[in-house]
Order: structure tokens, then C-alpha cells, then sequence
């Protein structure tokens, strides 16, 4: 399972995790997620991507890094 909050991506870029859902048809845990800044997407875009993609490690200038790394939960971001 994800924890809900603030994540950075390899690449450099914040997305906040909302929850968690399943693909209709396979079953398969799912992220849904939105980008915390501006793109030619739109403002905030909203992205979904398997869990297990999510957790992943990839090679980025020769070196393994998560794809996206865990910052804050949204418990902690509540003021």
C-alpha cells in the first residue's frame, strides 16, 4: 500500500499521492497522484500509474534510484 502525501520524482519534480484505486478490468493497484506545478498538460495534472511502477527503482546517471521518493504524509502537511 502507498502513504498519501508529498513525493519527488527522480527527475526532480513534487506530486502529492492521493489514494489508491484499482483497475476496473485487471484488478491492479493503482496510483493516482497530481503534479504539483505547471505543464503543457494543465495546471495540477492528475496521473495514474500501477503501484508497482510507482515503487520502482531505475538506473538514472549510472546510479539505481527510486522513481519517486516519499517526503511527507498529508497527516504531517496538516496544520
Amino acid at each position: 500500500m502507498i502513504t498519501p502525501g508529498l513525493y519527488k520524482h527522480y527527475k526532480g519534480k513534487y506530486y502529492e499521492v492521493l489514494f489508491c484505486a484499482k483497475h476496473s478490468e485487471t484488478l491492479e493497484d493503482m496510483v493516482v497522484y497530481k503534479a504539483l506545478y505547471n505543464s503543457d498538460f494543465g495546471n495540477e495534472t492528475m496521473w495514474v500509474r500501477p503501484e508497482k511502477m510507482f515503487h520502482e527503482s531505475l538506473m538514472h546517471e549510472g546510479k539505481e534510484v527510486k522513481r519517486f521518493e516519499f517526503l511527507t504524509s498529508q497527516s504531517e502537511n496538516q496544520v
